[in-house]
């Protein structure tokens, strides 16, 4: 038997007949092409960080691990040149070194910056748009193996930034950056009821606003980090590993090991997750952002209008409630800007992206599917890389431009070498 790929949730894996990975561009064309002289279907993978089956390949799987360099800049726009394959936090490395960074963020900087590209990974902040808007040009390998290089002035860029894998294999990706800053930081629990009167007036006087509603609690926990000049103040050694690493993984871990032997202990367990004090500091802006995730989990995640963001905030709440479910995860809200992508899910609209998890190995799917239809109500659009259950049916009726971004898809990959499973659920055949 071929070698076994297996995603991070282990929710996803292959055994493809070829494992490639490429030193440069000219190899990824060399696989494509020979891959579609023989019929054959080609997938890549970056860091294994979405849930989705969107990067299973039966045929050829392209790997990204050597494709990791810096290749320009950052020149006197801010602009800098990388291979696809470098992860996000390798990239806010070289950026910090720079005096640059990334002007928005997801909170994990585990995923290859293609793979969090195409996905339409995103941070939170209501007047800043997801990573992939950061982007102003890409090298792609389209479906027959051509070179296509797409700058900001070329109308495909809308198509290709958040293309779910289906429109080419993204080689190398130019991002803009910004001077670095830092970011100070006020983490507190709130009463959900607060949070939730209080939403507008808490998104629009922070830079960036989140919140997570820990289940069978009236509680969420709360992010406010804002944009300053003042001088940093990390978390002193010991408090960041109690706080970040032991509380926030070890005993979060353990609480969910728990949680899963003896589910009828998940409302008393959630009790000790709220905590009762603050927490303040100032640290660089890409050691805020994003955070160390060791517990495994398997996620759904929706984009709603804003204006919406509450009532399916309190269905959620309602709904757990009524059909008891046992869920020892938070519910997480960002909010963001609209952007102009075409298959983002903030395309034109401002968002509140609602997400939650389940721990690996247990029964995800009553909890998740009555939360989807929570979000059907509110014209939910399901993040690229996370869990859904919705077809091209449904799809197409949630993105103005679905059919504009069909008709690129033929342009770029007529013969169908980037297809699987998923695609044909997402897009049709």
């Amino acid at each position: 038997m071929s070698k076994k790929w297996t995603n991070w949730a282990g929710n996803q894996s292959s055994h493809p007949q070829s494992w490639i990975r490429p030193q440069n561009i000219a190899e990824i064309v060399a696989a494509v092409q020979d891959a579609s002289a023989q019929g054959q279907r080609v997938k890549v993978v970056g860091s294994g960080h979405s849930f989705t089956a969107a990067a299973v390949a039966q045929d050829v799987l392209i790997e990204m691990t050597h494709m990791t360099r810096v290749l320009a800049g950052p020149d006197e726009n801010g602009i800098v040149e990388f291979e696809a394959g470098m992860t996000l936090s390798a990239v806010n490395e070289y950026l910090f070194h720079q005096g640059r960074a990334l002007e928005n963020l997801g909170d994990i900087a585990y995923q290859t910056i293609a793979g969090a590209i195409s996905t339409g990974t995103h941070g939170t902040g209501e007047n800043i748009g997801g990573l992939a808007q950061q982007v102003v040009g890409l090298t792609l390998v389209d479906g027959v193996g051509n070179t296509v290089v797409i700058d900001e002035n070329n109308p495909l860029l809308h198509f290709v930034r958040v293309g779910v894998g289906a429109v080419g294999i993204i080689a190398h990706v130019k991002i803009r950056t910004v001077p670095k800053f830092a970011l100070h930081v006020k983490e507190k629990p709130m009463r959900l009821s607060y949070v939730l009167e209080n939403l507008e007036d808490l998104a629009s006087r922070n830079d960036h606003f989140e919140f997570f509603w820990i289940p069978h609690t009236k509680w969420a926990l709360t992010k406010q980090n804002n944009r300053t000049d003042s001088p940093l103040q990390p978390l002193p050694p010991f408090k960041k590993w109690w706080q970040k690493s032991f509380m926030e993984n070890t005993a979060f871990g353990l609480v969910c090991q728990l949680g899963k032997l003896f589910p009828s202990l998940v409302p008393r367990l959630a009790t000790a997750l709220p905590g009762s004090g603050s927490t303040s500091y100032v640290d660089e802006s890409f050691r805020v952002f994003a955070s160390e995730r060791r517990v495994k989990f398997v996620e759904m995640e929706y984009a709603i209008p804003r204006e919406h963001c509450r009532a399916a905030v309190e269905d959620i709440e309602r709904v757990i409630a009524e059909k008891n479910y046992k869920v020892s995860f938070p519910v997480e809200v960002r909010l963001t800007a609209p952007d102009n992508n075409v298959l983002s899910t903030a395309h034109a609209r401002q968002s509140a992206y609602v997400a939650v998890h389940m721990f690996k190995g247990c029964d995800y799917l009553p909890y998740f599917s009555s939360v989807a239809e929570i979000m059907a109500k509110y014209s939910g659009r399901p993040h690229w890389g996370k869990m859904h259950f919705l077809t091209h049916q449904e799809l197409s009726v949630l993105y103005p431009r679905w059919n504009e971004f069909l008709e690129v898809r033929d342009q770029l990959d007529p013969m169908r070498t980037f297809h699987n499973g998923y695609l044909e659920q997402v897009f049709g055949k």
